[in-house]
């Protein structure tokens, strides 16, 4: 067991004790691993995590996927155990990992604002800047969640919050990549992160993360608990839906406690039925993504979830299932944390809204690297 940080440890089991390997098949994996290696080799490897793991260990495991066709869920199995060595997560506290999900909404846009059409998705701002140690302004500066600010005039300060955007902050500014309906839709399409558009011509868009204003960001869950306005027992996106549309006088209020708001890029339509491109830059596999904390975890690599309680995503059995974490989330904060990605669409959503659920996180080392782990 060796320890890597002050909140957790990595301790080494063996497949044959991994509860629920021998039943997963992995075989959908390998292309998006393949994906993976172009995007290392050709573009420029993922940034490496505090657990440090880079690219450069990856890689001998993507290379060996790269040919490999699995021919049946065992010899994908068998890939793994010959390339790798699987390390359990312990948080030092003793809580177990936690699992939730995600997903991409379908969102009908108009290219103009009408009546109907009235709330926008911008992309980012030229005023919107990187900070670092070296620009980061006063009364910013103990606060290293802010990543980005404004430069205006020579000055750096923090960007305008999701009540001063929503209130015509960047108006007039050209930014509109497409207007939706509704201004719960577009909050919902920044917590998840992504988004298909269907323009009324029947024209499908892709809008994916480009950057954020800088907020931390404030889950309206918690404080609808923390007001009894929501059971904790029931909390799930659904129902704070539920929730918004019962109470249309208060969603500014409460979706502003939100301050974080997010900025899109336009991304390619290839294939409308592919998964969106992430953080990694390759396209999510449903079920078989991860969100990760990427102060961590490094982008490629495998995870072997186990999640007992959560058993809606595979027709009642426990959640038992070999991810490649692809993905980063304002939210996804810690070791053992991860976002599970459901695929796009409606019924998606629906799959993804209500998991809350506690989970075993094994992640699968490379064999080379695997012995700085010992």
């Amino acid at each position: 067991m060796s320890d890597h940080a002050s909140d957790f440890v990595l301790q080494a089991i063996s497949f044959d004790t991994l509860e629920g390997w021998k039943d997963d098949d992995p075989s959908g994996l390998f292309e998006v691993m393949r994906s993976c290696r172009r995007q290392i080799t050709d573009v420029k490897p993922y940034r490496t995590g505090s657990l440090r793991l880079s690219s450069e260990d990856l890689l001998p495991l993507l290379a060996a996927a790269e040919d490999f066709t699995p021919s049946s869920p065992a010899s994908a199995r068998a890939f793994f155990e010959t390339h790798c060595r699987p390390f359990l997560i312990r948080r030092t506290d003793g809580n177990s990992g936690f699992v939730t999900a995600f997903y991409e909404p379908d969102i009908d846009v108009s290219e103009r604002p009408d009546e109907i059409f009235r709330f926008p998705f911008y992309r980012r701002p030229d005023d919107l800047i990187d900070l670092d140690d070296a620009n980061r302004p006063e009364g910013l500066e103990l606060d290293k969640a802010y990543v980005f600010g404004r430069l205006h005039e020579g000055h750096v300060t923090a960007y305008p919050d999701r009540r001063a955007i929503d209130q015509g902050f960047l108006e007039g500014r050209g930014l509109e990549i497409a207007w939706a309906k509704s201004k719960v839709d577009v909050f919902f399409v920044h917590v998840q992160g992504a988004a298909r558009l269907r323009y009324e011509d029947g024209r499908i868009g892709r809008i994916t993360y480009a950057a954020k204003a800088g907020h931390v960001f404030s889950a309206i869950g918690k404080l609808l608990i923390e007001r009894g306005e929501i059971d904790r027992a029931e909390i799930s996106m659904q129902a704070i839906r539920a929730w918004l549309a019962r109470n249309p006088e208060r969603v500014d209020e409460v979706l502003w406690h939100n301050r974080s708001y997010i900025f899109f890029r336009e991304a390619p339509v290839a294939d409308p039925e592919a998964g969106p491109i992430a953080a990694a830059k390759v396209p999510l596999l449903a079920g078989r993504a991860l969100a990760v904390d990427r102060m961590i975890h490094t982008f490629g690599f495998p995870f072997f979830i186990r999640a007992e309680s959560l058993t809606h995503l595979d027709q009642g059995r426990p959640f038992r299932r070999l991810m490649l974490a692809l993905d980063t989330g304002s939210a996804i904060v810690g070791p053992a944390r991860g976002d599970i990605f459901t695929g796009s669409g409606d019924m998606a959503g629906e799959s993804a809204g209500t998991v809350r659920n506690d989970a075993d996180f094994v992640i699968l080392i490379p064999n080379a690297a695997a012995g700085r782990f010992d």
